[in-house]
């Protein structure tokens, strides 16, 4: 299970039924009682959900929705999707189906934001910071729960930032007529682009947050600054269509 301070991707491993739901409901109820905000289920080896694994799913959501987070399923196979269908959990659960995830379009060179603002990141509160990048997302056109994914990618690329550099470094938060794009850089000694690619062990305290930034985001680059030292984290998220 890969986590952070508040969010976690939990495998589900075999199929959600009556046999396998008390185990998944201790995992699921403890990260809830300990602060996490966000849950992905990764369905990818999951092959048919009954009732009590449906009954699971709603619960968990109602409980952290009272709690203000959000709930949502990956890699869901067709079956499984239409089940969900079937059953009206896709209503009010977010899902994305194997191979589902959107290819991100290049922007046309030239290409001008409708509108960009570049904030500072303050190393001594980050939660400032991540609440007023909230309010520009919220000027976006995004759902609730979109809008939320959003915010706790760029929360993980701003703590990297402050983690990885520890002084200066900015937030740029542009919206385009088909896409957020929000770029985090910090003037540090730079950082190994190949740990992107590597996987990280189930047991590791680190290296999740590209994996879950990836998870919550359409498009994620991390590239050397274009000039002067430091790293610059791209995120995309495109807007409903």
């Amino acid at each position: 299970m890969a986590n952070s301070s508040h969010i976690a991707l939990v495998p589900i491993d075999g199929d959600l039924d009556v046999t396998t739901v008390p185990t998944v409901r201790h995992t699921l109820d403890s990260l809830i009682d300990s602060g996490c905000r966000r849950i992905v289920l990764n369905l990818a080896a999951t092959t048919y959900v009954d009732s009590a694994g449906m009954g699971l799913i709603v619960g968990v959501v109602r409980r952290m929705r009272q709690r203000g987070g959000l709930v949502s399923l990956t890699n869901v196979s067709a079956s499984v999707a239409r089940a969900l269908s079937i059953a009206r959990i896709v209503d009010f659960v977010p899902i994305s189906e194997l191979g589902s995830h959107p290819q991100v379009p290049e922007l046309a060179v030239g290409t001008l934001p409708i509108w960009r603002t570049v904030l500072r990141i303050d190393p001594h509160n980050l939660s400032k910071t991540r609440a007023h990048v909230a309010h520009l997302i919220d000027r976006m056109p995004f759902t609730a729960d979109e809008a939320f994914d959003l915010g706790l990618a760029v929360g993980e690329a701003i703590g990297n930032a402050v983690d990885h550099a520890g002084g200066f470094a900015l937030v740029e938060v542009s919206c385009f007529r088909d896409r957020a794009v929000i770029e985090v850089s910090d003037c540090g000694q730079g950082f190994d682009t190949r740990q992107c690619a590597k996987a990280v062990e189930p047991d590791a305290e680190r290296g999740r947050g590209i994996s879950l930034m990836r998870l919550l985001a359409d498009s994620v680059e991390i590239a050397p600054k274009p000039s002067g030292a430091g790293t610059c984290v791209r995120i995309v998220k495109l807007l409903p269509r």
